[in-house]
């Protein structure tokens, strides 16, 4: 190594490539203490490497990473004690940024088994330190140097630098941030543990940040209870060896719930889990859970952390997990991804979309294998997984080619069908005179009781479809079921709801309905209620208030989100009034002795109609029990 100090200029391949560098290599100017932790793991993780293949026959000791800071001084330190560098690699590796450190250790172990693991990248990472820093230091001792063999390294951010002999006992490297007047944020206990928190907690070397005390057992008192003394330990803020790190076989349920509440402390516990392990045609490993879902979902957002060889990197995975996935709750890690990842990056990255497909696959097969096993098990877990299932069957094909098999239809009597399983069920009673199928539904089984009622006095079976994705559901089944359609309970009067050939005959002339329809016109008052008279089954409403389904399953849509017609959500509601003919209730408003009396009863007939639907309020429903009063006295 050089006696003397020696200073020279930075090998850029652009003038002005230094300060893109230090203003603009990443956006948040915080990344800097994750790329120097990261780079000192790898060092470290390197060692350990060539350690197991014999390439280093030392003793490898203490391993840990340290991070200080000094808030006089103005600085922040990161050690470790991992391979260290001499003077000449100084040059290569710090000075030259267009070779990396990686290029010359994976040329010498390309050959040796597992050589990706040990790729790491001591170039423009290293840079982010200019960021928040005037100066910085490197003092770094490689472990095949001599004894007190070290080399400093320093620079103030422009392209020159100096380097010269330094004292280090110990192999590994010293990065000094001498911090900026802009940054001195950072020279701060709590900002640099959050940092250190939310980066590197789970990096597969010890980080050591400071000390903390703890209570600790120390004997009994005269009277047999235990004793406490305060003693101050490290603080280690990682846990190197993270639960998707290892292998599904050696852990327990009770170690997927521990770490989960370890990632989410005030969740609920997960309904199951997958364990994610791929080595081919990409590396990814991690776990995702299944949470339960409340009706805020979109709150739930956000929850999958995205690392890279344990180093974290977002939790903005959008275009990692398929769209129908991300109310999961996990972790994902996989090398392919870099850690200065971007946007555009995920978007086009063709190892990206691979890693998304394989989570489909690996959630359909999981799923079906629940399915399979334990069917009971997974009836009793439907109500809460089925926003996964139903989201992913409407927005990805190969999902659902897969889904159809163990999804679940749910009737009113809560009793749960497949697919296949329902159409078999309804088939001989459901059957439309067209030889369509048709499924019928109920969004609130409280709410249109009267209806759902009517439709199972006449044999039919009625699915219970309440949840939030429901309504895009039906249409996305009505398009890939054959000649199905799914009507709710309450769109058509009972005996429209399954069109056939037989009805029932009028027992009223041209000219007694033509009376009552002026008489319920006058009742209804409202050009948004189309009225037409219906000979139904006597033992049907004498009113039947409907809203086509079509209508209502577009504002629904609407409503929701996505597909359907935007401004049918805007539209003024319109409904049809079915006057059941059949009734008794018209023959007593044909004999009514005046006009009044006609309208009244009219007019109550009418408001029992709206009540069943739930759309009497206010001064109405007010008016409707006064005239009920009444009519009973």
């Amino acid at each position: 190594m050089a006696e003397v100090a020696e200073k020279g200029s930075i090998s850029i391949h652009t003038e002005n490539i230094f300060p893109i560098i230090k203003k603009f290599l990443y956006s948040d100017h915080e990344i800097f203490l994750r790329e120097l932790v990261s780079n000192a793991v790898d060092a470290t993780q390197k060692l350990r490497k060539l350690a197991s293949l014999g390439e280093f026959t030392g003793e490898l000791g203490d391993l840990t990473v340290e991070v200080s800071f000094d808030k006089k001084k103005k600085t922040i330190t990161v050690s470790d004690k991992g391979l260290g560098m001499t003077a000449e690699e100084i040059k290569k590796y710090i000075n030259q940024i267009a070779f990396s450190g990686a290029a010359e250790f994976v040329e010498k172990f390309k050959d040796k088994a597992d050589a990706k693991d040990i790729i790491g990248k001591f170039g423009l990472g290293f840079y982010s330190a200019f960021m928040v820093a005037d100066e910085v230091e490197l003092i770094s001792r490689s472990y095949k140097a001599n004894e007190n063999e070290a080399a400093r390294w320093t620079c103030d951010g422009s392209t020159e630098f100096e380097l010269k002999p330094a004292k280090r006992e110990i192999r590994g490297t010293d990065v000094i941030l001498h911090i900026n007047k802009d940054s001195e944020e950072f020279l701060d206990e709590w900002r640099i543990k959050g940092i250190l928190e939310k980066y590197c907690k789970f990096l597969p070397v010890e980080i050591k940040f400071g000390t903390k005390d703890e209570s600790v057992e120390d004997g009994t008192d005269k009277d047999g209870k235990p004793k406490y003394k305060t003693v101050t330990k490290d603080r280690i803020i990682n846990n190197p060896s993270p639960l998707w790190a290892k292998t599904p076989t050696e852990l327990k349920d009770e170690d997927y719930l521990k770490f989960y509440k370890e990632l989410y402390p005030f969740s609920e516990d997960p309904l199951f889990w997958i364990h994610l392990n791929v080595d081919y045609p990409f590396s990814l490993t991690g776990v995702l859970y299944f949470p339960k879902i409340k009706n805020d979902f979109e709150v739930q957002r956000n929850k999958i952390q995205l690392y890279s060889r344990q180093v974290f990197i977002t939790d903005e995975v959008k275009d990692v997990v398929p769209d129908f996935l991300m109310l999961l709750h996990g972790i994902l890690d996989s090398p392919d991804i870099p850690l200065n990842v971007s946007r555009s990056y995920l978007q086009s990255d063709a190892n990206v979309k691979k890693i998304s497909q394989h989570i489909t696959k690996k959630v359909a097969d999981k799923l079906q294998e629940m399915f399979t096993k334990d069917r009971a098990e997974f009836e009793k877990k439907w109500d809460d997984i089925s926003i996964f299932v139903k989201y992913g069957m409407i927005s990805d094909e190969k999902f659902y080619d897969k889904a159809k098999e163990f999804a679940l239809l749910k009737n009113t009597d809560h009793k749960y069908f497949t697919l296949e399983e329902y159409k078999e069920r309804v088939k001989p009673t459901q059957t439309d005179k067209d030889k369509n199928l048709v499924y019928l539904y109920t969004t609130d089984a409280g709410k249109q009781d009267t209806f759902v009622q009517a439709a199972r006095a006449k044999g039919y079976d009625v699915l219970l479809f309440d949840g939030m994705l429901d309504s895009h559901f039906i249409s996305n089944l009505e398009q890939k079921l054959e000649k199905t359609q799914l009507k709710r309970v309450d769109s058509e009067t009972p005996d429209k709801l399954i069109a056939r050939d037989e009805t029932f005959t009028s027992v009223l002339s041209k000219e007694e309905e033509e009376q009552i329809k002026s008489i319920f016109e006058k009742a209804v008052n409202n050009t948004a209620m189309s009225v037409a008279i219906e000979p139904l089954s006597p033992e049907d409403l004498p009113v039947t208030v409907t809203m086509s389904e079509w209508m209502r399953r577009m504002k629904d849509m609407a409503r929701t989100g996505g597909g359907g017609m935007p401004f049918m959500g805007s539209m003024p509601d319109s409904y049809n009034v079915a006057i059941n003919g059949n009734h008794k209730i018209m023959q007593q408003i044909l004999k009514a002795e005046t006009e009044d009396q006609k309208v009244k009863l009219a007019k109550q007939a009418y408001d029992l109609g709206l009540l069943s639907q739930n759309m009497l309020t206010g001064a109405d429903l007010t008016n409707f029990i006064r005239r009920s009063v009444e009519l009973v006295s």
